[in-house]
């Protein structure tokens, strides 16, 4: 287990570095902290991540959200999101097909609304236990030991609370450690987390607590990371990408082997070797309105649009992304 000081220490060299530089359908087993009430608190206690060689008790996750206008063949879906993994996550120097499209696109004034819708979502898994929990439909598994999916606003505030120098133990410690406050209010018409805080109070492990970890064991975290995209995954990706901005719907005959909306089953004839690369999100493929989904606990809210600038509106996608690379390098 890594001392706070080693937290410390690691977050700050990744800062520094940032400033120089400048899986599976979920089941109950991760805990849906973004369906808590409004103006209610879920405290958890979270827990060290079971790979010792990780500094950090999380590790972050990178997804890329692609918006379709439907599901091709089906008049009853109007929007839906697919989310891909970012190869940038492995940390292997992997090119992703979609961010070298749109890092570009920030240079140009009237593309950044565009590059934003297509740029990574980050988000961080942890795992503990759930010690308040205000969801009273929420099933317990056998395993008490949940995960959590948390997003950048939440992970902030957990992250600076580390480098606060009074904070003295590690809060994920068995016997000093404390507990989260996961609070849910909302801005502005959106679900906001801004007053989730640390408590002030140490609370150690309870012989139960202790002895789910002895018989479940920790999780390692990186297990539940998607599946790092290979080449024909790539090239689904950079597809799928391309018909989103064309504003086309999803093609499941054509994807659905890789990846899909939740609650959308994989085309006839999918290998298992193909299924084993799909990502579903939380939104049905049947419903107009887009679910949250359990990586990314902002509000609930329907797609909207691709709206691509006038001057390079186009039948095809290609076209589209033909016309943003001239402009470009004209630049």
């Amino acid at each position: 287990m890594a001392s706070l000081a080693e937290i410390r220490a690691r977050i700050a060299a990744q800062e520094n570095k940032g400033q120089k530089g400048s899986n599976s359908q979920a089941d109950n087993s991760i805990y849906p902290h973004w369906n808590i009430d409004e103006g209610t608190v879920a405290t958890v206690r979270f827990l060290p991540d079971g790979n010792d060689k990780n500094t950090f008790f999380w590790v972050e996750r990178q997804l890329i959200k692609l918006p379709f206008n439907g599901v091709k063949g089906d008049p009853n879906v109007k929007k839906i999101d697919v989310s891909v993994p970012c190869v940038e996550m492995y940390n292997d120097g992997s090119t992703c097909p979609v961010l070298a499209e749109v890092r570009p696109w920030y240079k140009d004034e009237s593309l950044k609304e565009l590059a934003n819708k297509y740029w990574k979502k980050r988000s961080y898994l942890f795992q503990g236990f759930v010690r308040q929990n205000p969801l009273g439909d929420d099933k317990e598994p056998a395993n008490p030991i949940r995960r959590f999916v948390i997003s950048s606003q939440i992970f902030n505030i957990i992250k600076s609370s580390l480098m606060d120098p009074e904070m003295e133990e590690l809060p994920t410690d068995y016997i000093n450690g404390v507990d989260f406050n996961v609070r849910k209010t909302s801005k502005g018409g959106y679900a906001d987390y801004s007053t989730s805080n640390w408590s002030r109070k140490v609370s150690p492990l309870t012989e139960a607590e202790q002895q789910a970890i002895a018989t479940h064991s920790l999780f390692n975290l990186t297990d539940f990371l998607p599946k790092k995209p290979g080449e024909a995954e790539l090239r689904i990706i950079k597809e799928m990408f391309e018909a989103s901005v064309d504003g086309q719907p999803f093609d499941n005959e054509r994807w659905g082997a890789y990846y899909r909306p939740y609650g959308l089953e994989a085309p006839a004839g999918a290998t298992a070797e193909k299924q084993t690369a799909t990502i579903e999100t939380r939104a049905p493929a049947t419903a107009p309105v887009a679910e949250t989904a359990p990586w990314d606990d902002e509000p609930a809210q329907a797609s909207q649009p691709i709206q691509v600038p006038k001057a390079q509106s186009s039948d095809k996608a290609q076209d589209i992304l033909a016309m943003i690379r001239a402009r470009q390098n004209k630049a």
